[in-house]
């Protein structure tokens, strides 16, 4: 099989406006970056499409998550590129919103983010690579915020920040470990006052996840504006607003505000905003990105990071609560590597066939399809097919997803693109004309404590939660400032349903 990089050198692609054209975009809110990318003003989502003839009721939202991942990925990415394009052949509008790669990963063990084989979006190089400057923007604002911070203290802080109790960090856009933990404005008592502060990557910055959050400009503002910057030296709370500095931040993320357009391999549009992680943040593209695919396309499909332990669950109890949002139907995908993993296979022995492994890993599945299920839905398990994998193997996969009485697919979309997952359309199709309203795991009124058990013990399989005595400080503190009426958004190893990365499988009963 060709390499990804010869694939798409080899597939013709239409110019982004033609993409534009089939997806009903206006040419007065498309915003041209090259011919490939463009980037399609917010304004749009106030404008009926221009290729219907009536008002179109918002497309169905698919999500597209996974089981507990290795370190490879186990393909959301792909699937939902091949899912989309299956979409495409068969006569239906589709448009897919993913997030953007971070450069950091992308240089480092993970690589790119733009999918692979014959499910790619493209241009992969320049999506990969700086794409249309919203990390940069990202960037740019939130240290904006810290250098605000810093100068404010230097020139008679009136506020009276307490340097020790600074809360905001800067960032960057790179895999840099030495940076985490640094001491900041050395050098005498011109280069600041001396505090101890550090770097986190764009991805998790704070003003990462509030523009993907944003459901409006006004919304957007009043998020910045609620950002917790530190506390004073009497220990009270001091937030973004207080440094005047918001309208500043609005007109350096004027740009990244609006959805980027690109396609796949066969002329799919695919809208890719935003980039939180999902181990940290919420794990989605952009509110507006999710919107505007649903307001063009009948079909709209989404992915959430990680495992449905992490992305998907902040999906529902975060951005779907936040936007009003529900998922017509969930795609469950996995592979028969992930689970020989979770079966205790080691990782060098994954690719060569093991169906006992499979059987033992396949306890991990069942506790994802349950997980979905604890939000009113019931998902589709897509198996993402790799060239190594056994007639065995995928009859193991099939039993147990037929013993759960959900579909079951073997997407071959890295091999085949779009005419590999036809089949997995179709089931999604029929799934999401059965869709019920999805229900949250948790209540608002709960207690933060109690929000953090039900996450969990239900979607974990903890037995038990215990809070260190900091951890009880800063539940306090956050019932103090009035913040214990929001959802979790909680921080967690990505490779295992436990707190603990060593272990696989389903754990049971841990603390």
């Amino acid at each position: 099989m060709l390499s990804d990089t010869a694939i798409a050198a080899s597939t013709p692609r239409a110019p982004i406006a033609d993409i534009a054209d089939r997806l009903g975009v206006g040419a007065e809110h498309l915003i041209p970056y090259g011919h490939e990318i463009a980037k399609i003003h917010i304004d749009a989502l106030n404008a009926p499409p221009a290729n219907r003839t009536r008002p179109k009721p918002p497309g169905k939202l698919i999500l597209v998550s996974a089981t507990t991942p290795t370190r490879a990925g186990e393909g959301k990415t792909t699937t939902s590129i091949g899912l989309g394009q299956a979409l495409t052949r068969l006569g239906e509008s589709a448009c897919i919103a993913l997030r953007e790669p971070s450069l950091g990963p992308c240089l480092g063990i993970k690589g790119g983010a733009t999918g692979g084989g014959y499910a790619q979006a493209v241009p992969a190089n320049r999506i990969n690579l700086h794409f249309t400057g919203d990390f940069h923007a990202i960037t740019t604002v939130n240290n904006l915020v810290a250098a605000t911070i810093d100068n404010h203290i230097y020139w008679g802080n009136e506020l009276g920040i307490d340097p020790r109790m600074v809360a905001w960090r800067r960032v960057m856009d790179m895999n840099d470990r030495s940076l985490r933990h640094i001491v900041l404005g050395l050098g005498g008592r011109y280069q600041g006052i001396p505090r101890e502060g550090g770097f986190d990557i764009t991805a998790a910055s704070e003003i990462m996840a509030i523009l993907c959050l944003a459901n409006d400009l006004d919304d957007l503002r009043l998020r910045l504006d609620s950002i917790l910057i530190g506390s004073n030296y009497a220990g009270e709370p001091v937030y973004l607003a207080s440094l005047n500095i918001t309208d500043a931040l609005m007109a350096l993320l004027r740009d990244a505000l609006h959805p980027n357009l690109v396609q796949t391999l066969e002329g799919t549009p695919v809208l890719m905003h935003g980039g939180p992680f999902a181990n940290i943040a919420h794990g989605c593209s952009s509110v507006f990105a999710t919107r505007m695919a649903m307001h063009f396309a009948d079909w709209a499909i989404t992915e959430a990071g990680f495992g449905f332990d992490l992305g998907a669950e902040k999906f529902f109890d975060i951005k779907c609560r936040s936007a009003g949002l529900n998922p017509d139907a969930v795609v469950l995908v996995t592979t028969i590597r992930a689970l020989k993993s979770h079966g205790g296979a080691d990782d060098s022995a994954c690719g060569h066939p093991d169906p006992a492994a499979v059987q033992r890993g396949l306890e991990n599945l069942d506790k994802h399809i349950e997980s979905v299920g604890l939000f009113h839905k019931r998902p589709v398990v897509a198996l993402n097919h790799f060239a190594g994998d056994t007639e065995e193997e995928i009859r193991l996969v099939r039993e147990r997803a037929e013993r759960h009485d959900v579909p079951f697919s073997v997407s071959r979309h890295f091999e085949q693109g779009g005419a590999g997952s036809e089949d997995l359309a179709r089931k999604v199709m029929t799934a999401a004309g059965q869709t019920t309203a999805y229900h949250p795991l948790y209540e608002l009124t709960l207690s933060v404590p109690e929000k953090i058990c039900a996450v969990s013990r239900a979607i974990y399989g903890a037995g038990d939660v215990s809070f260190t005595k900091a951890a009880e400080n800063d539940l306090k503190r956050v019932e103090e400032l009035g913040l214990d009426s929001l959802p979790v958004c909680i921080a967690k190893a990505p490779s295992s349903l436990a707190d603990d990365p060593a272990l696989r499988g389903r754990p049971r009963d841990f603390q």
